[in-house]
């Protein structure tokens, strides 16, 4: 087994979700055997983010003395970008309190690498593209997470298997495969492409301890995979949101179809403008298609695992007709 896998009850972990992962829902996935996590920035000070960490180390260490299982390990995102000013304090909070597993975005340093690993925490990151991949691996991280096309947030545009193959072929750590994964099935198919471990996010909005917006839930219900949008229109970065929350906007399909950020102060009204987007326009993956309720984790952790190993089943059955 790599890394902590031998600690999980199914091989999945819980997406850093911006706006929408807090303590509960890291506390209640990590109770469940799969890995939660949470973006250093969802707290607005270092301060409240450290505040956070003890909160989730305090609850589940209550959680394994009460029931002498043990919990699986929880993560943080942190934002490894020039504009990021907090990166340096949060970094020394996750230091202070060993962190289990920090996820780097935008930017891969031997320097971070290297001290998560002085207390025996691993890195993961998040990459689109081979070339990314590559310096990460130089960067000496423990695992690559493959964003791959479908997924929500700022996705790749490559296909899964592709992705899989290219990083292989000179990284033997820990690989992540995120993109439309949903159930159980779809964890089981991301084992068997060559990743070890599924990242699910979007799955993950729509349960009762997320801090997403009913109306947000009720948007992933009623969407299909051609619902969602792939543009840059909303960061200036690509990423995938739901079309009916950027229609909401007043964002028309020509503005998201440019490759540039829409200025939110001369192309919408006063009012629009003054919103926040990331409140109000909602990013999601391809797979909602999947997705038709909101439930507590405990219960889609129970049902992810029934599914994973009826998929598994079903695979075994095959050698019987092909291992001749």
């Amino acid at each position: 087994m790599k890394d902590f896998q031998e600690n999980l009850s199914l091989p999945v972990v819980a997406a850093p979700m911006f706006l929408i992962s807090g303590p509960q829902l890291v506390i209640e996935c990590c109770k469940q055997g799969i890995v939660g996590t949470f973006p250093a920035l969802n707290q607005k000070t270092t301060e409240g983010f450290e505040a956070w960490v003890i909160e989730i180390k305090e609850a589940l260490k209550a959680f394994e003395e009460e029931t002498g299982k043990k919990a699986a390990p929880f993560g943080v995102n942190l934002i490894v970008h020039m504009t990021n000013t907090r990166l340096q304090p949060d970094l020394e909070v996750c230091i202070k309190h060993q962190v289990p597993l920090i996820i780097t975005s935008l930017g891969a340093v031997s320097q971070l690498v290297d001290a998560v690993h002085g207390y025996g925490g691993k890195v993961y990151h998040d990459i689109i593209k081979k070339r990314h991949a590559e310096k990460a691996a130089e960067a000496g991280v423990d695992g690559l997470i493959l964003v791959a096309a479908g997924a929500g947030g700022h996705a790749g545009t490559l296909h899964p298997m592709a992705l899989i193959q290219e990083v292989r072929k000179f990284f033997d750590k820990t690989i992540l495969l995120s993109g439309c994964i949903s159930t159980g099935q779809d964890v089981a198919a991301a084992i068997q492409m060559g990743a070890d471990l599924a990242y699910m996010g979007t799955r993950f909005i729509n349960v009762e301890e997320s801090q997403a917006d009913e109306g947000y839930q009720k948007m992933i219900i009623e969407s299909g995979a051609e619902d969602i949008v792939y543009t840059a229109a909303v960061s200036g970065v690509h990423g995938s949101f739901l079309r009916p929350s950027l229609e909401a906007m007043g964002i028309t399909e020509e503005m998201w179809k440019r490759s540039a950020k829409v200025d939110f102060g001369s192309e919408l009204d006063a009012a629009k403008a003054e919103a926040k987007a990331w409140k109000t326009i909602w990013s999601a993956g391809q797979g909602v298609t999947s997705i038709s309720d909101v439930v507590p984790v405990g219960d889609l952790v129970d049902q992810l695992k029934s599914e994973f190993i009826a998929a598994i089943k079903a695979q075994a059955k095959l050698l019987d007709t092909y291992a001749q």
